[in-house]
């Protein structure tokens, strides 16, 4: 008898760890480390694709930032007004569009986080982020953070690990089926590039797209490295003079209207690269269609990727008939 009475208590000992929240929490970033003493309750993101992994999680943040990019005239992209409806909630209030944070916007939200996990926050934005609520920065170099480290993050921060790891099992796996279709993107060696300001701008290593690709199966073309001024940015630029020096199977790019692509692929040095000639060129076009893979989220990937796994395979047959 004594031994069931034991049990019993052990097991409820159990119960009751087992039920407890994960706090708190202490998270490492580029800024020094935050500590979360509680679970959030009224969340802000600020920077690129934060709030899409509090969405992922089931967690509605009560600010987050006007996207224009891909986000129209309300600033929401379409998976995440998609996502909030799956969800039923109101809007979140949508930050004024700056290029530096609406420090005082967000204040009067009353967060109990901010999270900026994908973004570029400096160490001086870091700290009167800091004076408002715990905030969490990026890791690493700044705008670089793939899509499952931005997740898993903010699952930590949200006492939702678990959960988040979940999202990111099933993500990859739909990932893998959908990219399975087709093997010829298998080791197709890439260059991802954009015509920025009379020059290429060429992604480079720690550029969160270009590790997307190579997580489906591409492979960087060692003509990157070689150009590459390593210093740690997501590009750098390439005169038109050495866009021959480029050497791929296939060139990415990425246009938000037919025009723009028209107008670059119509450039003398353009005509002339191999990849051109073959049509080896991956473009993708139209600014939602971009803004869903650059980078990429657990929710823009269900809404973007088919689109551009046929592009890119399309591109790498033609490299290589």
């Amino acid at each position: 008898m004594r031994c069931l009475v034991f049990l019993i208590a052990m097991l409820g000992v159990m119960a009751g760890a087992a039920g407890q929240e994960p706090f708190p929490v202490t998270i490492e970033h580029a800024h020094g480390r935050t500590v979360i003493e509680t679970a959030p309750q009224r969340v802000v993101t600020w920077g690129w694709g934060n709030e899409e992994a509090l969405l992922s999680l089931g967690v509605v943040p009560v600010g987050m930032p006007f996207q224009a990019y891909g986000g129209g005239e309300d600033g929401i992209q379409p998976w995440v007004e998609a996502e909030l409806e799956r969800l039923g909630s109101e809007r979140p209030t949508i930050l004024p569009q700056a290029n530096e944070p609406p420090f005082e916007a967000i204040a009067a939200l009353k967060p109990d986080l901010i999270v900026a996990v994908f973004s570029g926050l400096t160490a001086e934005q870091y700290a009167l982020m800091s004076r408002i609520a715990p905030t969490i920065a990026h890791r690493g170099e700044a705008w670089s953070a793939p899509w499952q480290d931005v997740t898993r993050t903010v699952g930590t921060a949200l006492g939702k690990a678990e959960e988040a790891d979940r999202v990111v099992e099933a993500t990859q796996a739909y990932v893998a089926e959908t990219v399975g279709r087709f093997p010829e993107l298998g080791g197709t060696r890439f260059v991802a590039v954009n015509d920025y300001d009379g020059a290429l701008a060429v992604y480079d290593g720690p550029d969160a797209r270009v590790k997307f690709l190579t997580d489906i199966g591409l492979e960087l073309a060692p003509s990157v490295a070689e150009l590459s001024p390593k210093d740690g940015s997501f590009y750098f630029p390439v005169s038109y003079e050495l866009a021959d020096r480029l050497e791929s199977d296939v060139i990415v790019t990425f246009a938000e209207e037919q025009e723009v692509l028209d107008a670059f692929l119509a450039k003398p040095f353009v005509q002339r690269l191999p990849q051109f000639r073959k049509g080896a060129v991956a473009a993708l076009v139209g600014t939602e269609r971009v803004a869903a893979v650059s980078p990429p989220s657990a929710l823009s990937l269900r809404w973007g990727l088919k689109a551009y796994v046929s592009v890119l395979a399309d591109a790498a047959r033609k490299a290589k008939p």
